[in-house]
Parts: structure tokens; sequence; C-alpha cells
């Protein structure tokens, strides 16, 4: 089995890794792993109870450093006092599993063990190396929604812990429902939108992603081949960078960005529809997705057979309305920006489409070099000239390039504001 690609997301960023006991410490093995492949610094803390489901030995090896087990074990430590150590110029604090009885601890402030203690030695105030606290409970559905759980995360919430999760499905007790913990994958997301700055926090963004789908007959349509890949990883980018983001998409088969809202569509008619009924609430608008300029005039109610013929049917096209067009020109429209994906003359093109749709920013790329692919370049053109991202005008991966460009996009959305 191959590994995905290394992406160094939390490069420089200093974590502790907090287990209570649970099942779920099973997954906080490949959580750690993720974190270190993405870069992180990790010291490793657990409860008594977490040894009952995982040894130190397993995550000393995937952390490579020494877990601390105990508030009374000062090897390595020249003051005996770990639970300060451990916080003390730490980027967060991650606990994963959060058992309801750690949550319970936490919420009333206990600090009889290592785990809880160290969660509440961590710096609160801002001025003095704030230490976020991102809680991943993990425990059986009724417990989960138990009244005083509850009680217990909202007061986590009010003293400023993140809770990421829980997930719904399949639990180790055999029942379903709320209560499992987000898969390491997804926390990993989480975590590293946790600690991304914000230059987008509070702002509302909708985003166009992937081809449309125009039908000919019921089995057969126009299309083309866009993979959505830019506009997803713009999604997440965006929520990353602090804004509550609704994406409408074409018929791709990605998974949905954590935090995202997703609007799923088929053809340019239904892309329009829900563009048009969510633009105005929204502050920016960016026109990822590769929409059909022409869809069939009439829809064959059956399938169209060959019947022996060797002459194609006649197809009469239409012209598909330009979405991005009709966004710009709302009474009070949105921060447009556009995409251009040709296959030459690319400055060209992207410009008179930045002058004929009366937009701020047009995102120019190759269509044919990037569809489908991981990796892009990008052309952003305004009214003052071109730049290139890359700088240097190579290639990067998508999610590297949409996290440029958001920036790009939250600086120049700052000035126009």
């Amino acid at each position: 089995m191959s590994l995905a690609p290394v992406r160094p997301d939390l490069a420089g960023k200093r974590l502790v890794l907090a287990l209570s006991g649970g099942i779920a410490c099973y997954k906080a093995a490949e959580l750690c792993r993720l974190l270190v492949r993405s870069g992180a610094e990790l010291r490793v803390v657990m409860s008594d109870g977490a040894q009952r489901f995982i040894t130190p030995t397993t995550l000393q090896a995937l952390s490579g450093r020494p877990v601390v087990t105990s508030q009374w074990d000062a090897s390595g430590e020249a003051n005996a006092m770990p639970h300060i150590n451990l916080t003390r110029g730490a980027d967060a604090i991650v606990l994963a599993p959060a058992s309801a009885e750690m949550i319970a601890r936490l919420a009333q402030g206990r600090s009889d063990e290592i785990v809880s203690l160290t969660c509440l030695a961590r710096p609160l105030a801002t001025g003095h190396g704030l230490v976020p606290l991102l809680v991943a409970p993990a425990m059986n559905r009724e417990m989960w929604a138990h009244p005083a759980t509850q009680r217990n995360v909202a007061q986590l919430r009010a003293d400023g812990a993140l809770v990421l999760g829980p997930d719904a499905g399949d639990q180790a007790c055999g029942e379903i429902g709320d209560g499992r913990m987000l898969e390491p994958e997804a926390l990993l997301e989480d975590i590293v939108a946790a600690l991304s700055l914000k230059p987008l926090a509070g702002r509302s963004v909708l985003i166009t992603a992937g081809p449309t789908f125009e039908a000919i007959d019921p089995v057969r349509g126009l299309t083309n081949r866009s993979s959505g890949k830019m506009g997803f990883a713009l999604a997440r980018a965006a929520r990353e960078a602090g804004a509550t983001v609704t994406l409408v998409a074409g018929p791709v088969h990605l998974d949905t960005p954590r935090g995202v809202a997703r609007v799923d569509v088929q053809s340019a008619q239904q892309m329009q529809d829900a563009v048009l009924a969510r633009a105005a609430a929204h502050e920016l608008f960016i026109a990822t997705a590769a929409v059909a300029d022409w869809r069939p005039l009439q829809l064959a109610e059956h399938k169209i057979k060959k019947n022996g013929k060797k002459q194609p049917p006649a197809l009469e096209l239409t012209e598909n309305a330009d979405i991005l067009a009709a966004v710009a020109a709302l009474p009070r429209p949105p921060f447009c920006v556009g995409f251009a994906a040709e296959s030459e003359n690319l400055a060209a093109h992207a410009r008179e489409k930045l002058v004929r749709k009366k937009l701020p920013l047009v995102v120019g790329n190759l269509g044919p070099a990037t569809f489908g692919r991981d990796d892009n370049a990008l052309l952003l053109v305004d009214a003052d000239g071109e730049q290139s991202l890359p700088a240097d005008g190579s290639q990067a991966d998508k999610l590297t390039l949409a996290r440029a460009l958001v920036a790009e996009i939250a600086r120049r959305l700052a000035v126009a504001r």
C-alpha cells in the first residue's frame, strides 16, 4: 500500500497529544503517526486508563519521544514538573480520545492525574503563549447524549476548548449512534484548520467546483474533464482561513472538506439556481466550476438508438446562462473571483474575461494540463497586471495553491471592503 504524499501542514508546530481511557485509543496511534508525518514536534501524555488500551511503547515508537504517564515521573525533567514543561511553548493540546470521565474532570477543574493536570496547567492568556485545547470526544452514544455530558461539554466550550466531533456510526459496544471519535484523517484536517491563520474570519464564501452535465437523453450528456479538485481545495483552504463556506459541486467523486456545507447539482441550470439563491448572502464568490457553455435544446425522452442508421442524430444546442456574470451584476454583488481554464493564450483570455464580466480578479490556468491532476500553476489577472502562483512559475499541489490564493483573495477583500 502506497502512502499519501507527505504535506508538512504542521511543520514547526509543537503539539501535545493526550490520551484518556477508551477503545478509541487505537485510533490515537494512527493520529500520532499522521501528526508526525505532517511535521509536528509531538509529545504524548497518557492517563492510566489509556494505558489499559494501548502501551506507551507504541506511542513512543510513533512519536519518537518518551511518553509521559504520571505526574510523579520526573525522568528527564530537571524540575520534576512534566505537566508544566509539556505546555510551555506548545501550540496546542490535542485530547484524543476524550472520555466522558476526562471531559467531566476538565469541566470541574479537577487535576488528580497527569492528563487533566497537563490540560489545567496550559497557558490561557494570549500574552503568555495561549495554548488551545482541542478535544475529540469518544464514548457510547448514551453516555454522549446524557445531560451531564452535554453540560460538561458546554462548559469546556465556554472555557475556550474546541470540541472536534464526535462522529456517528458503529460503536465498539455494538450500538450505533453519536459518540465515535473522529477518524484520524478527519482529526488531522480539523487540527490543521484550528491552527491556521484566520484572514477570512467572520466571512461567508460561496464556491462552485467541478463540471456540469448537460443531458442529451436519460443516459448520455455533454460534460468536460474538470475533476473539481481545485474548487474543493479552495473550500478547504477558505474554511481553514476562518470562513463559513458553501460549496456548490457538479458531478464529482470527492469527499466534502470538513466543516463545509455542500450542495450537489448536475446541470448548469441547477448550478445557476443554487448559486443565485445564495449569492446575495455571501461576501465572496469563487467561480471555480467548469460550467458547460452549451446544452441540448431538447432532452430526448428515451435513449437515442442507432437503429442501423449511419448518420448521427442532429443535436441542436442552446447557450447556458453565465453564472459568474449574473452574480457580478447583482445590485450588491459579493467580491467575485472568476476562473479561466484555457488551452492557449492564457493571459489574453483571462484578461478578456476580467473586462467582459467586470470582475476584480480572474485566475487562469491551462485546463488540459491540469484537469484531474493533483498539481497546478495559476495566473492571477487583475486591472493592475498579472501574478503567477507559485511566484517562480513552477507547479504546486492544489491545496498549497488554494491556501496561497485564499490568502491573496483575503488581502484584496480587506482592501475592497
